[in-house]
């Protein structure tokens, strides 16, 4: 993974925000030049779908590509700390959060921001896709958005796909009659007397899911 991709990897790019920023419309791209180290060096950044760029000593028109070492010292730490400073920027004031994965992922996350005005938390370094939303008003968790292999939930699948999902918590009563509506599954490394799954795969409308959500959410 690139420098930009890491820095950028949960982040949506508004194309209109980054021409405010200063960037030129070149062909199918949008191209930012921004001199550095006193006007000695010159950052070209790019956006074709995805942010890149490159760093040019202006001395000799060379390309400088010592930065990239992470451990690097002196001069070259210095330069690579004032291209993050001007990608972090970039990213900041010209892009919004993308915390999930899935357009419906994305959209039921937003839901639940704005209904229960709750965050997610990402509490597990090694499973970085993982995120919990919890009640603030008893500190329980309500939902949890994570990524498995297809087959691990859905056990008429074959596929090893990696899907994103969430977790629910269902009133014990409602629990079969749940699990036999389709895009609904026992729960994934939850309490399967408590908890449901669901795949994004928009086999359940964005309502359904809401109206699930809500259900969680009260029932704690």
């Amino acid at each position: 993974m690139t420098l930009e991709d890491d820095l950028y990897k949960k982040h949506i790019i508004d194309k209109k925000k980054l021409i405010e920023y200063g960037f030129k419309p070149n062909s199918t791209k949008l191209i930012l030049k921004i001199n550095l180290a006193k006007d000695d060096f010159q950052a070209v950044i790019e956006f074709d779908g995805k942010i890149s760029g490159k760093i040019f000593d202006l001395s000799t028109n060379e390309e400088y590509t010592n930065f990239r070492i992470e451990s690097s010292s002196g001069f070259s730490s210095e330069i690579r700390e004032e291209y993050i400073n001007l990608l972090t920027d970039i990213r900041d004031k010209c892009s919004e959060d993308q915390l999930f994965q899935t357009k419906q992922a994305q959209k039921i996350s937003k839901y639940i921001i704005n209904k229960y005005n709750d965050e997610p938390e990402f509490l597990w370094k090694n499973f970085p896709t993982y995120a919990v939303f919890r009640n603030k008003k008893n500190n329980k968790w309500y939902a949890l958005f994570g990524t498995v292999a297809k087959n691990k939930v859905d056990i008429n699948s074959n596929s090893t796909e990696i899907v994103e999902i969430i977790n629910l918590k269902i009133n014990k009563n409602d629990l079969k009659n749940q699990l036999n509506t389709k895009g609904i599954y026992e729960a994934y490394h939850m309490n399967k007397k408590n908890w449901i799954t669901i795949i994004f795969d928009e086999t359940l409308k964005d309502s359904e899911i809401e109206s699930l959500v809500d259900k969680s959410y009260n029932s704690i």
